[in-house]
């Protein structure tokens, strides 16, 4: 939940912590709300916010499943609430049929679209990087604003006029004004023992927070405790301490006097060094759960133990005291204060400042739309439309669970309609939503990460991106269309008008992504160029019709805008700081060349080939980082992968480029990778569908994204994939990694289109020809062509077994 009040009285829609723009969000400025609808027995309703499968009725049907006779009456929306919206495109009355599904609006009044925007913004916080927070009004909201206002008008001061003592002094009062609203916004949530529960349960039920009725006037839950205001000025002091003038015993001083300081901390800093130290982990733990924290604890310990291994050890050091490895993490550029926190805070904050801005002009609806109306007429119309809304809300969105709560929340009465299962439709959404991560022009956090850690500029790393996105959606919908033949799904046809008539009216939504691409190529740098894009995107709000005046950003939503981007990073604020325990143990241990070999050193036990080396190596790599995703943030998985893996890879010779977009590949499918699949988990609540079927359907669709990148670190000619070398290298690659990725959706999906289904010897061939493809050397490529012309010839003999004809179409209206 948002847990700051915004100045035009509503609840501004807040992001999850990896997230760089807004996605949809509820309305806020509808009218009341409907009373709630009782379900039917059948659960004919879309998505509640639960975190598991709907229950079974008392047949034992799935409460998730389609109305027998297919006919709705009407799509409800998060919270029970049927809520009809104007149509963006004209369209013609309606099919006597057709159902209204509605959008999520974030203009509308917060009496009917709070408890909905909070709804859609809690289920997605419980499967990303963020955990729930508080929602804070009255004189402490407004104080919260005003803190996060401040923080937000630095960063945009930044830009263009940065602070003359540097970027440091900047990130250090960037994180005092971000970390102590982290203590007010996020409970600390520590279960306590059931008798001293039940001990404060009496307790509060005794208490003056209840009025006559004995109702709570207050919840205990919204309101900081004496615990947090402590650990809000501890934070305060702490952050603060290094630039305040004021001498301290032998500590103090002021920022230079700090500085000079480094290698050799007074008392005074070693303490204040050891209290951020341990406010960090909490922040950490209060935002994203146990595991970051405990990740740190062990480099922690490693650094401060690390001497007493046997130096034998591939991983063992001369050792550290706790003094050198607060200094490292304090007062040194690779500590709290380095890269991780300064993309934070120069980054990650504008583009979440954008994606608001976008969200609240109507961007994120209108992108739904325009994806319904551009497949409004085609069979698989309901899988087309949720896919290309996630690529579409991917443009300005960089988290993955977030992206698929958001689209499913408008396409699954769509692709229920159809006929889809909801473990398969479940495994669609997530995997379209977590493109989100990888769609330019707004990648996840990790992209900003890899163009400090390489020196280079971001358009460089949105080039690298462009490839395997395209392959990676490519696959997906090719999956949709094998789907759509092999298990008979009903066609839709979506009643949503033309989409040149919604392009023609809201067609400007897409400017501002243009205008960030050209400020870009023409060698501005990314911060202003999105801060030009955000003043483009308010100036053109004002183009919205007189009857959709909502979404033009007055200045008193352009002060949501802001609130909301600061409120977006501030668990990303804390993984980022945090972050800089790893790399600065490390950077002062050694760690990363040491495990390099150690990595390298097993793919050599089992081979002496230097070619099988780097494909074993690559392998272990890629399963390393599958593993350390599941179990903390994209962001701090890229981070570690970077430090631990990253000089593997280089040592064997692969390019920078590729090694750094293979970690952040395998950091972002952590998301969809079994038994944790956060975006899966998001879309199985979405859906009502079973959690492990929904996350191998989510595994099927997003295989190609599990490949790719393996081509372009095994083969020079992979780096074609990067955009990287010549026009026919790049050709090559991008035509013979898209046979790869056909053939593979071919053969996880059993159904050549326009053909008939494939049998298990046909799929095997296929499997074993998308792998070999993605061998970009020509031996390879003509053997795997040649298996993949085998397999579709088994196919076409096996032609008389074609799956039942797809049904008559249900329209639908969007």
């Amino acid at each position: 939940m948002s847990p700051i009040s915004t100045p035009d009285g509503s609840s501004p829609p807040a992001r999850p912590a990896d997230s760089l723009a807004g996605e949809p969000t509820a309305s806020t400025d509808r009218a009341a709300p409907r009373p709630r609808p009782t379900p039917e027995p059948d659960g004919d309703h879309p998505i509640q916010p639960a975190t598991g499968p709907a229950e079974p009725d008392q047949s034992g049907n799935e409460a998730s499943k389609p109305d027998p006779s297919g006919n709705e009456a009407s799509e409800p929306d998060l919270t029970g609430n049927e809520a009809p919206k104007p149509d963006l495109s004209d369209a013609t009355t309606p099919h006597p049929s057709a159902v209204r599904l509605s959008t999520p609006d974030p203009t509308g009044s917060a009496d009917a679209g709070s408890a909905a925007e909070r709804a859609t913004r809690d289920l997605a916080a419980q499967f990303e990087d963020e955990k729930p927070g508080r929602v804070l009004t009255g004189p402490l909201g407004l104080i919260l604003t005003g803190v996060s206002l401040a923080v937000g008008a630095l960063a945009l001061w930044q830009v263009f006029r940065p602070l003359s003592q540097g970027s440091k002094y900047y990130l250090i009062i960037f994180l005092a004004g971000v970390l102590p609203l982290v203590f007010l916004a996020y409970p600390a949530d520590l279960r306590l023992p059931a008798r001293f529960r039940a001990r404060r349960r009496r307790s509060d039920n005794g208490s003056s927070d209840s009025d006559s009725t004995g109702r709570s006037r207050t919840p205990t839950s919204t309101r900081p405790t004496a615990t947090d205001w402590v650990l809000v000025a501890l934070a305060a002091a702490a952050c603060l301490y290094p630039v305040l003038p004021i001498p301290i015993g032998t500590g103090g001083g002021g920022y230079n006097a700090f500085l000079d300081r480094q290698g050799l901390l007074a008392p005074v800093d070693l303490v204040l060094g050891t209290v951020l130290l341990l406010l960090l982990l909490e922040a950490c733990r209060r935002t994203t759960g146990w595991i970051l924290p405990a990740v740190c604890l062990l480099f922690l310990g490693y650094g401060y133990y690390g001497g007493l291994l046997p130096q034998s050890w591939p991983v063992a050091h001369a050792g550290l005291d706790f003094s050198q490895l607060v200094d490292a993490f304090y007062n040194s550029d690779s500590g709290f204060y380095g890269t991780p926190l300064d993309v934070a805070a120069s980054y990650i904050v504008l583009f979440t400042i954008y994606g608001a801005v976008l969200e609240l002009s109507g961007a994120g609806r209108f992108f739904v739309e325009l994806s319904a109306a551009a497949f409004r007429r085609s069979r698989t119309a309901a899988g087309r439309t949720a896919v290309a809304s996630g690529f579409l809300l991917g443009t300005v969105s960089g988290s993955g669970a977030a992206t698929t709560v958001s689209i499913g929340a408008v396409t699954w009465p769509l692709l229920r309609r159809a006929g889809y299962p909801p473990e398969r439709a479940g495994g669609m959404l997530a995997a379209a939503g977590v493109g989100a991560i990888l769609s330019p022009p707004t990648l996840g956090a990790a992209a900003f990460i890899i163009a400090e850690y390489l020196g280079v500029s971001y358009l460089q790393v949105l080039g690298w991106a462009t490839v395997p996105t395209v392959l990676y959606y490519l696959g997906i919908l090719l999956s949709v269309e094998i789907d759509a033949r092999r298990s008979g799904v009903r066609p839709v046809v979506i009643d949503v008008g033309s989409p040149w008539r919604l392009l023609a009216r809201f067609g400007y939504h897409f400017a501002s992504l243009i205008a960030i691409i050209v400020f870009l190529a023409v060698g501005v740098s990314a911060t202003k160029a999105v801060v030009f894009a955000i003043v483009l995107a308010v100036a053109l709000s004002f183009l919205a019709p007189k009857s959709d005046s909502a979404h033009r950003l007055t200045p008193a939503r352009l002060a949501t805008a802001l609130v909301t981007g600061v409120r977006g990073v501030l668990a990303v604020t804390a993984v980022c700081a945090a972050a800089g325990i790893i790399t600065a143990t490390t950077t002062k241990t050694g760690l990363g060349p040491q495990a390099a070999a150690l990595l390298i050193g097993g793919a050599q036990a089992a081979t002496s080939d230097p070619t099988l080396v780097l494909v074993l190596t690559a392998l272990l790599a890629a399963v390393a980082l599958s593993l350390l995703g599941l179990a903390v943030p994209v962001t701090a998985s890229f981070v570690i992968g970077w430090v631990i893996v990253g000089p593997a890879l280089l040592d064997l010779g692969v390019a920078a480029p590729a090694a750094a977009m293979f970690v952040f590949y395998f950091a972002v499918l952590s998301e969809v990778s079994p038994p944790t699949a956060l975006a899966a988990v998001a879309a199985a609540a979405v859906t009502g569908g079973r959690l492990v079927p929904t996350m191998w359907q989510t595994l099927r669709y997003a295989l190609p994204a599990y490949l790719t990148p393996i081509a372009f670190v095994i083969t020079p000619a992979g780096l074609g994939l990067l955009g990287i070398g010549g026009v026919q290298r790049i050709a090559f690659a991008a035509v013979v990694t898209a046979l790869s990725v056909a053939v593979l959706a071919v053969a996880a999906g059993g159904w050549l289109p326009g053909v008939g289904p494939a049998g298990v010897p046909e799929r095997v061939l296929g499997a074993l020809a998308g792998v070999t493809l993605l061998w970009l050397e020509p031996v390879p490529v003509a053997v795997g062509t040649a298996l993949a012309a085998v397999a579709a010839v088994g196919v076409l003999v096996r032609r008389g077994s074609a799956g039942r004809p797809l049904s008559d179409p249900v329209e639908e209206k969007l």
